[in-house]
This record gives structure tokens, C-alpha cells and sequence, in this order.
């Protein structure tokens, strides 16, 4: 007999080896039509493959993430066989699952794929999906996997091939495509009903500049026409929420390829609404005891080797800058951890002095691939709200909680209403990526469980996405049309101190380590602007956006009367300006409602003789007249409301 445990701890038992796909049928028909892969005992597998011994089964649909990522791994799959139908001597590099959907990096040769081109690749897609083909799994050695790819000519998945262990290669096939995969995969491709390849893009094989170009695919596909079609209308809305046209629309940020790429600028408004979001956080900062701190934006590359960040993130750093002096180096500050290190070792500290908290809006710098740039999401130089806190063993759990209670009030505050806390954990099977020992990762990892679960956060974990020094709990966003972001992450260190060599005195006059906590609550500044434009659409709200009025005279006449009406609105610390230009006060309007400016102030004649403004609100129409106290009173008692 062959038992198989489900999720809900109920034993289904076996009279021989059982295959995901029939556990299903002897569940349900109906889960066994819609389930699309499985897990036993933790490792993903095709529905088909047989259970020979006792086991615990999983079973994933589409309403699961991982029910997703097999059905997007293979259209990707199904993507490769239309193209190597279309294109014969195309050479195929990998083809992933991604977050939404997937993509296949392909060497077409000498051939030069267009857009148009997609069209005839998704009509081939369609027509292979409707012939159910069958996907079957074959184990091979390495021996027959690299002649079997040798003699089609795939360098690329030779390369993969040659370092794989022998034993733990597969490959799948469907139909005459055959490919290098270790899976899982559908049974079949017809649950793949509504197909749509997106874009091209070119991208590095292997992200190496120095190698060639492949020729990108993306798609996605879904199990539906119709939400294929809704997908499609959300696409159309980020298009118009894309935080590179609204930052140029609303003259927030630039970029300059003399300045050089990857290297944001920020403009008048966009500083101004930096310096509101960074005030905003050193007040919260403050009411929580952190001492603001500065540090160069250099540093002698010994400091990185010290903390492990240059072996770890040498290669994504730039070029060390060497001196007149021999043998001397610095770096471009890749982290501000290690600096805020040294501020700790400035002077010693006792148990009495912690937790010792310093903050920085400190600027670091990643030598990011040009490929991978994307506006200021990804960008060779950002600030980050960065943080550290040195405290004692006993005082870990609940410093953590209270940064918690950083993160959930700048959530509220700015309306990012919908997120998870995703707890990243160490891959214990592949421990050589991280440093420090066993006992030091389990009490970390068990501080940051506790503390999320004493929050009531609703947390996923993930085995493997800890930094290399400790693990973390990351905050994952969605913005107000259902996109994902990481924003926001707390990490906790027990090996950075160690490798400091790090001490305070403690109630028993010994010397002892400290635990580090790193944490930065918007992530980094571009990023967390990015995603601000996009979730708002550029509404930011009232406190926050540059201009939070524009005074329009309805001709020259009345300049001085909109200067005196600017300089009584600026008493009451609200933020504005003029439109002079010589334009009809209709296109004034419409160009203010184009440019977000939440209140436009109308001034003729009956305004200037009663010592009034006429309202009209962004997207919201004539609030009609009143005097300057009381609109200021309306939009100071709009921000308080908005920073309750």
C-alpha cells in the first residue's frame, strides 16, 4: 500500500504507484480538470509521474501561484516548439516563468525578428496548444544530453548541460521539439487557451555583456480568453500610470546620457516631493530614537572585504578608484551598512547605551547591467532610507516589532492598503551562499517569525531569498491595479558584529556582541517614488505633491492680485505658484488638470474687488468662491486628515 498525505493531514492509501493526476481524479472530476502540477514531499512534479513510495502530494491549480508558474513555464515550452517550426536554425537559450507570464531567450542567427513576426509565432502557438500533444518527461545522462544537443547545434544548452550533474538531467518532449528542461510541466498543452507574445527586447546571454544578444520573446498566456482580455485593459492602464511618462509629464525626475545611465536627476517638483517623503520619515524617525548620521559616499575597499560585500557584490559594483598613493583603493559606496558600523565603534558602548540607532538618507552606487536599467526602478545610483540598529539579545524581538510599526504607519499614511510580509529565509540546502553559523541563522530566522506573527501580519515565507549575512522580512506591495512590488525590508545580523568584532560592556561587566538590525521602510527613494507615481497615477496626495495649488488670472490685469494671493497662501505653508502665460483661462484649466495640480484658483475681477478665490479641484469641478483663510483652512485640515 502506498500513503499519501494531503494538506488537510487526511491519508489516502494505494494499491500500486499512483501518478498526482489520478490522486486528483479520486479527490474530485472536477479538481482533477483544473489541476496543473504538484508537489511531493516539497519537490514540484509533473501531474503524470508516479508515486512509488508514501508521500505527502500537493496539488496546484490556477488559483495557486505555483499552479501558475507550470502553466507560464509551459507556454514557454510551447513557445520554443513554434518557433522551431518557424525558424529551424534558431538556437534556444532559456525560458522561464516569470512573475506574470514568461519569456525565451533565442539566438535567430543572422534573421532580425520583428514585432509583426509575433503575430504568425502566436497563430503557430494556438494551432500546436489544439493538438494536445503530449509533454513527456525523459531522464537522460549527460553523455546522451550533451550528443543529443551537440548534434542540433544548441552551444547554449550545451553550456547548461556541461555543468549539471549526471544523474539529474531531463529533458522534455512534445511532438519533434525537444528540449533541456527540469520541469514540471502541463500534460499537455491544450489547457493553454488565450496566448499573447507582448514584446521583444534584447538580452545577454547569460547577462553578460561580453557575450552576444539573444532576441527576448515575452508572453503570457491564461487559461481563459477573458482574462487574457482583462490582462490586456490592466497593461493599458499601467501604460498610463508608467511612472517614466508621468515623471516627465509632471517634471518630477531626468536622466542624461552625458551625465550617464542609470543615473537619475531630479528635478524642481520631484525634489520637493523627496525632501516632503524624507522629512516625513525623519520626523517618524525621530519619535522613534534614531540620530541622523552622514557618511561619504566613498570608502577604502577594505571596509567591503571586511563585511563580505565585496566578495558578495564586487562584480555589480564599479571599478575601484585607486589613488596617488600606491596600493590605495576606494569603492563608490555599494552599502552603508559597514559605514554605520564604524559610527557604532567611534566610541565604546555599554548594555545602558542600547539600542544604539542611526539613520542615513544615504546615496549608494551598483554597477547595473544597461540592459536591465528601467527608469528609477533600477538605476546605478539611489538613496536609500537606510537605518541600523545595534541592541542587546534581549532587546532584538521588540526592537524588530517596532519597526514593524514604521513600516504599517507609512503604509497607512500613503494608502498602500493591500501587501504581505514575505519572511526570506536561508536555503539550507545550498548554505555556501551565506555566512555565519547554524545556531546563529536559527535564532534570527526564529526572531523574525515571532516578531511578524506577534504583528498579525499576513506572511508567505520563501526558502532562499535571505541577504547573505541573515535573514529578512520584506513587505510586498500591491499598487491600486493589482501589481506586486517589493517595498520595504527588515533585516537581522548577527554576523556583520561578528565580523566587526563588535562589543558593548554588559550588566555582568563582560564584553559581548551586539545584534545588528538593518532596515529601510521605503527601500530606496527612486524606487519607492517609482511605485508612488504608479499606485497614485501621479495623484500623490495633498501633503505630499509639489504643487498643491495653481493660481490662474484670468488676464494680466490681475497678476498682482495673484502674487498677493500667493504670498498669503505661503503663511499658511501651503505650497503654489502662478500661470502668467497670455493663454485663455480654458486651456489653463486643462493644462492644470493634465499636470495633477490638486486646486486651481481662478482670479478675475469680482475675486480681486472681494478679496476672494473661485475653487476648482483636480478631477473634481467648481467648488465655487471663498476667501484665502478659509481655503486654506480646507487643505491644511485635508493634509491632517491625510496624516492621521
Amino acid at each position: 500500500m502506498i500513503k499519501i498525505t494531503l494538506p488537510d493531514g487526511s491519508i489516502k492509501e494505494f494499491n500500486e504507484p499512483i501518478s498526482s493526476i489520478d490522486i486528483a481524479k479520486s479527490i474530485s472530476e472536477g479538481l482533477a480538470r483544473n489541476v496543473l502540477s504538484a508537489a511531493v514531499d516539497g519537490e514540484k512534479w509533473d501531474l503524470n509521474r508516479l508515486i512509488t513510495k508514501d508521500s505527502s502530494v500537493r496539488l496546484f491549480t490556477w488559483n495557486d501561484n505555483e499552479g501558475k508558474q507550470t502553466f507560464w513555464h509551459s507556454s514557454a515550452h510551447l513557445l520554443a516548439a513554434a518557433v522551431s517550426e518557424l525558424y529551424p536554425n534558431a538556437i534556444f537559450g532559456i525560458g522561464p516563468a516569470i512573475e506574470n507570464g514568461f519569456y525565451y531567450d533565442i539566438d535567430f542567427k543572422d534573421h532580425q525578428l520583428s514585432s509583426e513576426e509575433l503575430i504568425t509565432i502566436e497563430e503557430k502557438m494556438n494551432f500546436l496548444a489544439k493538438e494536445k500533444i503530449p509533454i513527456i518527461r525523459k531522464e537522460i545522462s549527460k553523455k546522451e544530453a550533451l550528443e543529443m544537443f551537440s548534434k542540433r547545434g544548441e552551444t547554449y544548452k550545451v553550456e547548461l548541460i556541461n555543468e549539471l550533474e549526471d544523474g539529474t538531467i531531463t529533458i522534455y518532449e512534445s511532438g519533434s521539439f525537444t528540449d533541456l528542461c527540469r520541469g514540471p510541466h502541463l500534460m499537455d498543452f491544450s489547457p493553454i487557451k488565450a496566448i499573447k507574445l507582448l514584446s521583444l527586447a534584447g538580452a545577454y546571454w547569460r547577462g553578460d555583456e561580453k557575450r552576444k544578444q539573444l532576441t527576448r520573446i515575452y508572453g503570457i498566456t491564461f487559461p481563459k480568453k477573458k482574462e487574457l482580455d482583462e490582462y490586456l485593459l490592466l497593461l493599458e492602464e499601467a501604460k498610463k500610470r508608467d511612472h517614466r511618462k508621468l515623471g516627465k509629464e509632471l517634471e518630477l525626475f531626468m536622466f542624461s546620457e552625458k551625465v550617464g545611465q542609470g543615473l537619475p536627476m531630479w528635478l524642481p517638483k520631484g525634489a520637493m516631493l523627496r525632501e516632503k517623503l524624507e522629512n516625513f520619515l525623519k520626523k517618524v524617525q525621530r519619535d522613534y530614537g534614531y540620530q541622523q548620521v552622514i557618511t561619504p559616499h566613498i570608502g577604502d575597499v577594505g571596509l567591503y572585504k571586511c563585511s563580505g560585500h565585496y566578495q558578495k557584490y564586487g562584480q555589480d559594483s564599479f571599478r575601484p578608484i585607486t589613488t596617488p598613493n600606491p596600493g590605495e583603493e576606494y569603492l563608490l559606496k555599494p552599502m552603508n551598512c559597514p559605514h554605520h558600523i564604524e559610527v557604532y565603534k567611534f566610541k565604546p558602548h555599554s548594555y545602558k547605551d542600547l539600542p544604539f540607532r542611526v539613520a542615513e538618507f544615504g546615496t549608494v552606487y551598483r554597477y547595473e547591467q544597461s540592459g536591465e536599467l528601467h527608469g528609477l526602478t533600477r538605476v546605478r545610483s539611489f538613496t536609500q532610507d537606510d537605518a541600523h540598529i545595534f541592541c542587546t539579545p534581549e532587546q532584538l524581538k521588540d526592537e524588530f516589532c517596532k519597526v514593524i510599526d514604521i513600516v504599517l504607519y507609512i503604509f497607512k499614511t500613503l494608502k498602500f492598503d493591500n501587501f504581505t510580509a514575505q519572511i526570506s529565509l536561508r536555503d539550507p540546502n545550498n548554505k555556501e551562499k551565506y555566512i555565519g553559523s547554524d545556531d546563529i541563522w536559527e535564532k534570527a530566522e526564529k526572531a523574525i517569525i515571532e516578531s511578524a506573527k506577534e504583528k498579525g501580519l499576513e506572511t508567505t515565507t520563501e526558502i532562499g531569498e535571505a541577504a547573505f549575512y541573515g535573514p529578512k522580512l520584506d513587505f510586498m506591495v500591491k499598487d491600486a491595479i493589482g501589481r506586486k512590488w517589493q517595498l520595504g525590508t527588515i533585516q537581522v545580523d548577527y554576523n556583520l558584529p561578528e565580523r566587526f568584532e563588535l562589543e558593548y560592556t554588559g550588566a555582568d561587566n563582560q564584553k559581548h556582541r551586539p545584534i545588528m538590525i538593518h532596515r529601510a521602510p521605503f527601500g530606496s527613494m527612486e524606487r519607492f517614488v517609482a511605485v508612488l507615481i504608479e499606485h497614485t497615477g501621479g495623484n500623490f496626495p495633498l501633503w505630499l505633491t509639489p504643487e498643491q495649488f495653481i493660481i490662474l488670472p484670468i488676464s494680466d490685469k490681475f497678476a498682482e492680485y495673484s502674487k498677493k494671493v500667493l504670498s498669503l497662501l505661503a503663511n499658511f505653508e501651503l505650497r503654489g505658484d502662478i500661470d502668467l502665460r497670455s493663454e485663455k483661462t480654458g486651456k489653463k484649466i486643462r493644462d492644470a488638470e493634465i499636470e495633477k495640480i490638486p486646486y486651481m484658483l481662478i482670479v478675475g475681477e469680482k475675486e480681486e474687488k472681494e478679496g476672494t478665490i473661485s475653487v476648482r479641484k483636480h478631477s473634481g469641478g467648481d467648488l465655487g468662491q471663498m476667501t484665502i483663510e478659509d481655503f486654506a483652512k480646507m487643505v491644511n485640515e485635508e493634509i491632517r486628515e491625510e496624516l492621521k
